[in-house]
């Protein structure tokens, strides 16, 4: 049968040889077989003006479709359905000669022998309640009075990421609580506010993320997704990693999910507001997989492309939420390229956290990374560089943590770090460095030289890491909790029962001291910085607002802990020698003492040698429950933070249990 063929297979080999070199993409994705053909142009989707509405639909494999037209957004039949034109390389087209503008739009194609169900467009800009249907609007109208002077603030001299303090944020947490006096509770207008307090007259909501003085707010998925039913929002809660419309707010945070108008709108003026406060956005994307499968909008116009397929022909599921999407395939890379574009452009965002980016290959992240920096060079670029389960994609071409040096302009978060300052997370029992385990000291010097080559670290001691995976200290983020598994409040009680509130105060204040410090860029989660908890609750993604939403009171009762982080940040902020630039400056410029007694980690830093006020600093951190006496470096110093509660300073310093401490000197 193969030689018997012999011709027609290689006609059609030949036949996709030109449709690749005349259809050349942004990378060297690969289509799913030859019979995809790939299109180039930048318009799927709506291509809306006042005298026609032009609707674009890449479906290749489709021998007709239709453009169905509604007045509503849910409920009513189609006011008409329009057959569509088939273009070049998979595209069907219909130009309507009329003003649609407020209209709703669903697709349908054929595909074998039958109709498909109506599907949303996925390059659509605007929909209705539960994103059921897209909408046909004049973008020009969601832009709220100054959008067009709106402006990203300057966050550093340089706006270096290793510059970035990354606070992590849920929309509706920010607000819903009733001690953070906001009005608009759980809604992007909610987190615009300004001047709100708690009870005792103490800041809040934005107001408070200002005051902290972190650089970057990073907000859980504000995309359309899919867990919320938009008319039940009230009572509903989500953290929103189930994509359904990429390229449009969710309706849940807006106060008329009807309107997409009025989703864009009132984002718009939250960025702008936060802008207009010092604060940068990022926004949390999650193209690795969608809410739905097979009834997927991408699947239903392209069964089977989007997404990667196991041998047995089923689908992959590197994400454990039923499917991973291809971004190999040139299509699929196009559209994510497109849309962190549009978000950048048409909403001013600032940066953006990939989730489980370890699914992406690396050539698509760097494609994106190179286009973003060309628009906005001062971009925060970060992601999970890891997947939930196993992918068919080689592990060479993936962007995992392993493969970091070979991402460019992109972070990875520190497992290492995080667990080596808390215990593992997947085991409420283990304890990290600020808890007492001081085993995990060789995990937390690996962070603080942001996982990069340093003389003095012995990686066969890290906890998971054996070797550098960072080209730069700007390839990594350093933490100690996010949404994710417990936070580190309630790690710690978990952890270490027998401890006191005392005793867990001064554990998790070490634990801000050594991620605030450390090289690369910091990442703190919301409410940590006032000893925040879920009371216990380790998968907080669908748990309700008595368990996520923010006790703004907690910032009164834990006040001394939220002024020393507070102050962590500033020190950091106004000190380039926690922010260095290059792997080779961490390597030369930073020295551990490894004579200090155990359970310390110690180091000096030659601060002048990159610009820094303080000309020498001494950083030291106190992991066992007891204290440490410890010999200072020649010198005279003065102190910079202490949680030692002493800052009597000799020849033999006495560093309390569970603490530390900076001093500099000139």
């Amino acid at each position: 049968m193969y030689i018997s063929n012999l011709n027609l297979v290689f006609m059609k080999k030949l036949l996709v040889l030109i449709l690749l070199v005349a259809t050349a993409s942004y990378g060297t994705a690969q289509n799913l077989s030859g019979s995809y053909p790939v299109y180039n142009g930048k318009d799927l989707g709506l291509t809306y003006s006042p005298k026609a509405a032009t609707f674009k639909i890449w479906a290749p494999t489709a021998t007709a479709a239709t453009l169905n037209l509604y007045k509503s957004d849910i409920g009513g039949n189609a006011v008409r359905s329009i057959n569509m034109n088939k273009g070049e390389n998979g595209v069907w087209q219909i130009t309507v000669p009329e003003n649609l503008k407020n209209s709703y739009y669903t697709f349908q194609v054929h595909i074998g022998n039958a109709w498909s169900e109506e599907v949303v467009d996925p390059y659509a800009k605007a929909c209705g309640t539960n994103g059921l249907r897209a909408q046909v609007i004049d973008l020009k109208e969601t832009n709220p009075v100054g959008w067009a002077q709106d402006k990203s603030p300057n966050f550093s001299v340089s706006n270096k990421q290793t510059d970035a303090v990354i606070y992590e944020l849920h929309v509706r947490d920010a607000s819903i609580h009733a001690s953070s006096g906001i009005k608009n509770k759980g809604k992007f207008l909610g987190l615009a506010e300004v001047g709100t307090k708690n009870s005792a007259g103490q800041s809040t909501g934005l107001s408070h993320i200002k005051e902290l003085g972190v650089t970057h707010v990073h907000l859980l998925p504000f995309y359309d997704y899919n867990s919320v039913d938009e008319t039940k929002a009230a009572v509903q809660y989500n953290w929103g990693y189930d994509p359904v419309n990429y390229n449009i707010p969710e309706g849940s945070y807006s106060t008329n999910p009807a309107d997409g108008k009025v989703r864009i709108k009132e984002l718009k003026e939250l960025i702008k507001t936060m802008h207009s406060n010092g604060l940068r956005i990022i926004m949390d994307v999650v193209y690795n997989h969608t809410a739905l499968t097979k009834n997927a909008n991408f699947n239903i116009l392209v069964p089977d492309y989007y997404y990667r397929k196991r041998a047995d022909g089923s689908f992959s599921d590197a994400s454990s939420c039923g499917n991973e999407t291809a971004s190999d395939h040139a299509m699929f890379q196009k559209f994510m390229i497109e849309s962190v574009v549009y978000w950048v452009n048409e909403y001013h965002i600032d940066g953006f956290r990939f989730d489980l980016m370890g699914i992406h290959d690396i050539e698509t992240m760097n494609l994106i990374s190179d286009t973003l920096h060309k628009i906005k060079p001062s971009i925060v670029l970060y992601g999970e560089g890891w997947t939930s389960s196993s992918s068919p994609l080689p592990e060479e071409k993936r962007a995992l943590k392993k493969n970091a040096a070979q991402l460019n302009g992109i972070a990875v978060f520190s497992d290492d770090m995080r667990d080596g300052i808390k215990g593992s997370v997947f085991n409420i029992d283990d304890r990290g460095f600020a808890t007492g385990n001081i085993g995990n000291s060789e995990s937390v010097k690996f962070g603080i030289v942001a996982a990069g080559k340093h003389p003095q670290i012995n990686y066969s001691k890290v906890n998971y890491s054996k070797e550098p995976y960072t080209a730069s200290p700007a390839g990594l983020i350093n933490y100690a909790d996010c949404h994710d598994n417990n936070i580190l409040w309630d790690k710690i009680a978990l952890s270490f029962k027998e401890a006191s509130v005392a005793e867990r105060t001064k554990m998790h204040e070490l634990a801000y001291a050594i991620v605030l410090t450390a090289q690369g860029a910091s990442f703190l989660h919301a409410g940590t910085e006032f000893l925040r908890t879920k009371n216990g609750v380790e998968n907080s993604f669908d748990k309700g607002d008595i368990v996520n939403g923010i006790d703004w009171d907690l910032k009164t009762k834990n006040n001394t802990s939220y002024q020393f982080i507070k102050n962590l940040v500033q020190i950091r902020r106004a000190h380039p020698a926690f922010r260095m630039q290059t792997a080779a400056q961490i390597a030369t410029h930073i020295n551990f003492e490894n004579s200090q007694p155990a359970g310390i980690i110690a180091y000096t830093i030659n601060g002048a040698a990159v610009g820094d006020t303080w000309k020498k600093i001494w950083v030291a951190y106190n992991g066992s429950l007891s204290p440490q006496t410890l010999t200072l470096p020649r010198g005279t110093w003065k102190v910079g933070l202490s949680s030692n509660g002493s800052s009597k300073l000799d020849d033999n310093f006495t560093l309390a249990g569970s603490s530390a401490v900076i001093l500099y000197g000139q």
